[in-house]
């Protein structure tokens, strides 16, 4: 006799086996006697009888459907169950934690920039947190054709009206194209909030959403990298010592030799050297016993032939015609 009722009898739960599922509604339409009913942490059981909710448990634990559940449905308190025959209704699971989901762009955004006439694209992506917020809204517009509704749902929803929201939230307060990171809290903030009021129409609520990247085409990038290297660098003296360090660590082929980066380097290197060799030479007089005036300056105060200053043959001048040092 045992076996026969447990045969009859029927467990109503959830595990949860998919992630990201919002409600989950039991496909089984008829309770038999001796049912139970699991209900775990973070889920609401809610029973529906021709459509209308009639009971709504939300403390996990284990019940007797019979004596612990029926008495508590409006139109169903006095049910009685028959031997064959059992009850008709519907059981809906709801998760009511908050669920995290990742967003992105389908399509690059076009957005206004001066000197496109096309505009700029541009694509986004980041997180969105949900949690249901009203599930008798839910079940009413959702439940009596789905199954179950899940956070790949909700982002199919917002997916449809998310680049027009970033186009509108973007184009505010005369936003930086070129800066968009700086301003993404802010961009987030506004399209957190009209999701949400664009979901909650379901019942189901925004409770997050961030940007975590605005992604640039591959011209752009570059661009902003050599704006941002040369505003490192600041005068040109320091641009050729970088570049010469550059070209000295990736060698001299290649057709990059003969550009104007290039022929700074020469002549910076030149200059180096040439200075390198004059005070070479003239701690190599300063070591001479007897104080003797250095090669190439006569006991009268001649010229050197290197100015000490930027090492430019002097050629006899008083002055550097380079840089303007006073050689006598």
């Amino acid at each position: 006799m045992g076996v026969f009722f447990n045969q009859l009898s029927n467990v109503v739960e959830w595990d949860e086996s998919r992630e990201g599922v919002i409600f989950w509604k039991w496909p089984n339409d008829e309770i038999k006697k001796g049912s139970k009913l699991f209900i775990r942490p973070g889920q609401d059981a809610i029973f529906m009888y021709n459509g209308k909710i009639e009971g709504v448990f939300e403390d996990d634990g284990s019940y007797d459907i019979e004596t612990q559940i029926i008495p508590f449905l409006s139109s169903l308190k006095g049910f009685k169950f028959g031997f064959n025959s059992g009850m008709r209704a519907e059981v809906v699971f709801i998760n009511t934690k908050e669920l995290l989901c990742k967003w992105g762009t389908k399509n690059a955004i076009n957005l206004p920039a001066p000197g496109l006439p096309g505009g700029m694209p541009v694509r986004a992506f980041g997180t969105f947190n949900c949690k249901v917020m009203d599930f008798a809204v839910m079940l009413e517009k959702l439940s009596g054709t789905m199954q179950t509704y899940s956070v790949e749902d909700v982002r199919t929803r917002i997916t449809a009206s998310l680049d027009q929201l970033l186009m509108s939230w973007i184009g505010k307060e005369g936003r930086d194209m070129f800066n968009l990171q700086m301003d993404a809290r802010k961009i987030a903030k506004g399209i957190e909030e009209e999701l949400d009021m664009e979901m909650r129409s379901i019942g189901v609520g925004i409770t997050g959403f961030t940007i975590e990247s605005f992604n640039y085409p591959e011209e752009i990038k570059k661009m902003q990298e050599k704006a941002a290297a040369q505003s490192m660098v600041g005068d040109m003296n320091k641009y050729s010592q970088i570049a010469m360090a550059n070209s000295m660590e990736k060698g001299n082929g290649g057709s990059g030799g003969a550009n104007l980066a290039g022929q700074m380097v020469g002549m910076q290197m030149g200059m180096m050297m040439g200075q390198q060799m004059l005070n070479n030479t003239n701690m190599a007089q300063g070591m001479n016993p007897g104080g003797q005036a250095p090669a190439g300056q006569g006991a009268g105060g001649a010229a050197p032939k290197f100015c000490p200053n930027c090492g430019t043959p002097t050629n006899g001048a008083n002055f550097c015609g380079n840089c303007g040092q006073k050689l006598v």
